[in-house]
């Protein structure tokens, strides 16, 4: 198995965060100094920089960099893609699984790439309905297909954890662009990945 390299971390933005998360142990009445907390400053310093990669990544650059000329023009699907990402009201998790597909207009796209552009906008501070709006958009822009189609269904920690506490809730988002606003070609799509949408 591959593992990722470890990622580097910018020193400052460190030490910054790390501060933050010292003052944030000490509002909860805590001892940053306790052998369980002596490190975690450090290390959720590093976590939320890991967590919101995103910032500094570019979703239409690594859709260029597998873009192939090519005369396909059926529906390309790419289901159950695991996605993660950062409620930005609560900085809980919210994750689950995201389902693209695109109808290819003079190019296609390295399959893996669609993962990569996910990762790109989960790891900000997000909320679902804008990752998946950002998500088609990228495709829609970088591709120029004939649509582009994407359902997102995705737990919160911040429903699940707090608040109502409703510990099987789902949320589903959808959008689409192209042929997909067509009622036939978009069922097609939700029968393939085995949606509903009410």
């Amino acid at each position: 198995m591959d593992h990722e390299e470890s990622p580097e971390f910018d020193p400052a933005v460190t030490e910054k965060l790390m501060a933050a998360y010292d003052i944030i142990l000490t509002g909860l009445n805590e001892d940053p100094e306790r052998e369980g907390l002596s490190k975690t400053p450090e290390r959720a310093a590093k976590a939320m920089q890991y967590l919101t990669k995103g910032y500094e990544e570019d979703g239409e650059a690594i859709l260029r960099s597998a873009m192939f000329k090519e005369d396909y023009s059926e529906m390309v699907i790419v289901k159950d893609i695991e996605l993660y990402s950062l409620c930005e009201h609560h900085l809980l998790p919210f994750f689950g699984k995201a389902h693209v597909a695109y109808i290819p207009n003079g190019y296609i796209v390295g399959l893996s790439k669609i993962p990569r552009v996910i990762d790109v906008f989960a790891r900000r501070l997000q909320v679902q309905e804008r990752l998946t709006d950002q998500i088609l958009h990228c495709l829609q822009k970088t591709l120029n297909p004939q649509g582009v189609a994407i359902v997102i269904e995705a737990q919160h920690m911040c429903m699940m954890m707090r608040g109502v506490q409703k510990q099987n809730s789902l949320t589903t988002t959808s959008a689409f662009t192209g042929a997909f606003q067509q009622v036939e070609t978009r069922t097609e799509f939700l029968t393939l990945i085995g949606t509903k949408l009410h």
